[in-house]
């Protein structure tokens, strides 16, 4: 259960990175409470994913996974520009965050 938080929490973060573009440095209203709202609920499944994954590979799982699915909103969403460093270093980011996982349930197999 712990990794699904940690998953959710990741997707979470990507929501509301995104709502802090949108809110315009907070002064848009809609979409500053959605930020608010989305930080809250990200962090709070991020601190139950902590209570067994340990705390450097949970960090960077939730984290990797907010960059990752940021960039790849910003490619779609708000066309920011793709360049083939961008995806090498983003499917590098991404073999990180699988590896880290794996590495993670050998520790646990023991």
């Amino acid at each position: 259960m712990a990794w699904l938080f940690l998953i959710i929490a990741g997707l979470t973060e990507i929501i509301w990175a995104i709502g802090l573009k949108e809110a315009n440095g907070f002064t848009e209203l809609v979409p500053s409470i959605i930020t608010i709202v989305f930080l809250i609920v990200s962090f709070f499944l991020f601190a139950k994913a902590m209570k067994t994954i340990p705390i450097g590979t949970a960090y960077a799982i939730f984290t990797g996974i907010g960059a990752a699915g940021t960039v790849v909103v910003g490619i779609l969403w708000f066309q920011e520009a793709v360049s083939f460093g961008k995806l090498f270093f983003l499917c590098l980011l991404l073999f990180g965050i699988i590896g880290l996982k794996l590495v993670d349930d050998e520790e646990e197999d023991a």
